[in-house]
This record gives C-alpha cells, sequence and structure tokens, in this order.
C-alpha cells in the first residue's frame, strides 16, 4: 500500500492527525449541543477552520528548520508590528481591543506572539555561544524581546494571554541553561509585588477576578457568577454525565461562555467524568508528542523549539481547566480543538505544524522546503 502513497504524505504524523481529528470532533459534538443541536452558529463553523487549519499545518510541516530559524526574527517583528496595528485601528469587542478585522477573519495578533516570541527566543539561545548562558548577555535580550509584546498586551488589556507569552519565554530561557536561582528570585520578586500590581497595575475587572477566585461565594450572582455555574455544571455531571443534549446549565443559558472559555463545563455536563478523563487522555498524548519531537531533534534551535510550543499548548489547557474549575482565575483562554474561536485555533495549529516540521526535519541542512 505505501507505493502508492506519495512520501510526503506517507511521512506525516497520522498518529497524531488522527488524534487532533478526535478532539475536534468531540469539539463539535459539545458545540453542536451547546447550540441547542444546531451547527450553527458554532459547531459547523468549527469544524470548517479546524480542516482549513489542518491542512495549514500540513503545509508548515514542509518547511525546514533553516526556514524557522531564518525567520524567527522576521515573524516577530511583523507580530509586533500587528499589535501596533490593534492599538491604532484595533476592533473592540467586550470592552478590550484585541482584534484586527480582516474581513473573512477577525485576527488577534497577541494570539499569534505565543508563536513568535517561542521561535525569537530560541533563536537568540542558539545564536548565544554557551559560554555566556550564565552572564548579563543572556537575560537582557530576553528582556528587551518580552518587554514591547507584553507591554501591548497589557493594553488591550489581556493579562492571560500576557501570562501565558511571558511563561512560554521563561520556558525556553530555563530550558537554554539560564540559573534555577534566577527563577526563584523572579518568582519572590513576583510574591512580594503582587499587592501593588493588584492595586495599581490592574483593571477593575481583573481584581474582581482574582477577588471572585478567592472567593467565589461572596458575589454568587455578579463577579461570581461564571465559576459558580462552572461548578455547578461540572458537579451535575456526576461520572457518565446526563447525555447528549440533555445539558441543563448550559442550554437554559446559566452558564456564560459555554461555548468558548467554559466549554469544558458544558461537556462535563454531559459527559460526565469520563468525557473529562476522555479529553484529558488525548491532551496527554498530544504533550507526550511534541516532547518526544523535542528529545529526537538534533540541533539547540529544534529542541528548544519544539520544548517551547509543546510548553505552549499545555498551558492553553492547564489555564483553561483551572479557571472553569475554580482553581485559578478567569481570564479567558480557550480550550485548544473544543472552544469556538478562530484565532486560538490558529495558533495552536500553527504549534502543530511547526512540531510536525522539527519532526520531518529534525536539524537536517539545506533548502527551507522539502
Amino acid at each position: 500500500m505505501s507505493n502508492f502513497v506519495p512520501a510526503p504524505i506517507a511521512q506525516l504524523p497520522w498518529k497524531t492527525i488522527l488524534l487532533l481529528f478526535v478532539l475536534a470532533t468531540f469539539g463539535f459534538v459539545v458545540l453542536y449541543s451547546a447550540a441547542g443541536g444546531s451547527m450553527t452558529p458554532w459547531a459547523g463553523l468549527h469544524m470548517v477552520r479546524f480542516t482549513i487549519f489542518v491542512a495549514m499545518a500540513i503545509v508548515l510541516s514542509r518547511f525546514k528548520e533553516s526556514f524557522w530559524k531564518a525567520m524567527a526574527f522576521p515573524i516577530y517583528i511583523a507580530v509586533v508590528l500587528m499589535l501596533l496595528g490593534v492599538e491604532l485601528i484595533g476592533a473592540v469587542g467586550g470592552g478590550s481591543q484585541r482584534w484586527l478585522n480582516l474581513g473573512v477573519i477577525r485576527l488577534q495578533p497577541s494570539e499569534l506572539m505565543k508563536v513568535a516570541i517561542i521561535l525569537a527566543v530560541a533563536r537568540f539561545y542558539d545564536l548565544l555561544p554557551p559560554s555566556q548562558i550564565r552572564t548579563w548577555g543572556a537575560i537582557w535580550p530576553l528582556l528587551a524581546l518580552l518587554a514591547v509584546p507584553a507591554a501591548l498586551i497589557l493594553l488591550q488589556p489581556d493579562l492571560g494571554t500576557t501570562i501565558t507569552v511571558v511563561a512560554g519565554a521563561l520556558t525556553i530561557a530555563f530550558l537554554a541553561g539560564l540559573p534555577l536561582r534566577l527563577f526563584i528570585g523572579g518568582a519572590a520578586a513576583i510574591a512580594i509585588l503582587a499587592p501593588l500590581a493588584y492595586f495599581f497595575a490592574l483593571e477593575d475587572y481583573q481584581q474582581r477576578r482574582v477577588n471572585t477566585f478567592l472567593n467565589p461565594e461572596n458575589d454568587p450572582l455578579g463577579a461570581g457568577y461564571h465559576i459558580s455555574q462552572s461548578k455547578i455544571a461540572i458537579g451535575s455531571g456526576g461520572l457518565f454525565g446526563k447525555g447528549f443534549l440533555n445539558g441543563t446549565q448550559s442550554h437554559l443559558d446559566y452558564l456564560p461562555e459555554g461555548h468558548t472559555d467554559f466549554v469544558f463545563a458544558t461537556m462535563a455536563e454531559e459527559w460526565g467524568l469520563m468525557g473529562g478523563v476522555i479529553i484529558l487522555f488525548c491532551f496527554f498524548l498530544l504533550f507526550r508528542w511534541g516532547l518526544r519531537v523535542a528529545m529526537k531533534a538534533k540541533t539547540r534551535f529544534s529542541q528548544l523549539t519544539a520544548a517551547g510550543l509543546t510548553v505552549t499548548i499545555f498551558f492553553y489547557v492547564a489555564i483553561n481547566l483551572m479557571m472553569v474549575m475554580g482553581l485559578a482565575p478567569v481570564v479567558g483562554i480557550p480550550l485548544p480543538f473544543l472552544s469556538h474561536g478562530g484565532s486560538s485555533m490558529m495558533t495552536i495549529m500553527i504549534c502543530v505544524g511547526i512540531l510536525m516540521s522539527i519532526e520531518r526535519h529534525p536539524g537536517r541542512r539545506g533548502g527551507t522546503f522539502g
């Protein structure tokens, strides 16, 4: 059979692609139910986007490591310029200015920065001589790369994406060999400065989210409503759930944002603990694949990039699940492949496409496409 399949197609990680289809199809089923048993407005568009972005990921997998090395800083600069564009002409939605209206899609450049910062920081440490990894020269360029996009994203305001961008870059820095004491010291400084940031840096709605996280029962019909209803939906699902199309929290509109940030709660109500375990296992397989790609990569740049992209996807999943279960403040992070949203799905599939590229070309030289 392999004689009839072109080598570029046969070399694709079909097990991983099938895994993504399983997750996206589960997301389709949940979104179909969240709309009351309708393909519109979310479920049909969800699968159309996924199909398009899978094709995009396959195209990205054809590019060699030399391409990503050459484009790391240009991609970073391009996304920074898009973030500046958001400040100047960005579309406003939900009280935030985060999107560029391109007609066919409303693009959220801050999502693309999650990929761009990984490529840029990985390229920087790839260029840095190993003898300088414990010097100031290994730190200040990292801070410079982070400062501009983090400030622009905070202005939107979007604290959740800012945290993800910073965490992705710091993960690369840690894996590159920066001393552990720097991260411990940084964590201690954040803990000390957190009260000041709460009073002087956070917007009112962000302060309410922190207060809600610490004690959601104080305002169950106001700021704590999302978390309270999410917990009710998850808990009411029990072991096997209420059954497909039988959820009440989402269908009766008790659960806000049940198709985006709180899609896991919508799923858990109808599919129960077993549905959640299946989703977590699928994500575990995806993370295991990404880390294997990183470990098998033959160059420093490929190793750092693959690990950083895998950790970025992990942050999406971990922060979203902690958020819907009340273990973290609500910061607006979607659940990959299940939540409705074009920009976030595109970002995740770019990560997957680059990982596929590294797996296919784990550091070989020559050319940029093949």
